[in-house]
């Protein structure tokens, strides 16, 4: 597969979150064109799941659509933090808990046509109840659904977030599903 060439790149943005680049590239044919970048330090989300099987989720109020959307814990990777620390700290953040294991089933790209953004997928499994520690400024609500519930949230089309989507479907596969 033949690639893109970046011949130079402009940031038009610097945040505390993402920064917006502009590069002019060049494509295999010679010719040139824009893409614009949102560069994003990468990611974590845990499935979360207890000894019966359920799965812990959070409703979570999301501004930039403007509605509380169900959700699998997880936040961004802090500079210089391994993913599996990332994966434990927004666990315990986020809901509550804690695990004692914590392990990585997949690392993919959220939405590459435009942005670096990795996110990296773990299953925690030994869960055992610790405290929140919220941002100021997060809305969430923790709840527990078992399998069938999970499979009517879904049915439904309840679920909107991808992240959340692929790890249910994961989890619906290795519950024999």
């Amino acid at each position: 597969m033949s690639e893109l060439k970046k011949i130079e790149g402009k940031y038009i943005y610097r945040g505390k979150i993402i920064n917006l680049r502009v590069d002019r590239v060049s494509l295999p044919s010679g010719r040139e064109t824009i893409r614009e970048v949102v560069e994003y330090r990468g990611s974590v989300a845990i499935l979360p799941l207890f000894e019966n099987g359920d799965v812990l989720l959070l409703k979570q109020f999301r501004y930039p659509v403007g509605e509380g959307l169900i959700e699998l814990p997880a936040g961004k990777i802090e500079e210089g933090e391994d993913s599996r620390f990332t994966a434990e700290r927004e666990l315990e953040e986020e809901t509550g808990y804690r695990a004692a294991e914590m392990e990585k089933i997949a690392s993919f790209y959220l939405a590459p046509g435009y942005s670096t953004e990795e996110m990296h997928l773990f299953v925690a499994r030994d869960l055992q109840k610790s405290s929140t520690n919220l941002d100021f400024d997060e809305i969430i609500e923790p709840f527990r659904a078992g399998k069938g519930e999970i499979e009517g949230l879904l049915k439904e089309g309840r679920i909107k977030d991808a992240k959340t989507l692929l790890a249910l479907y994961y989890y619906l596969l290795e519950e024999g599903s």
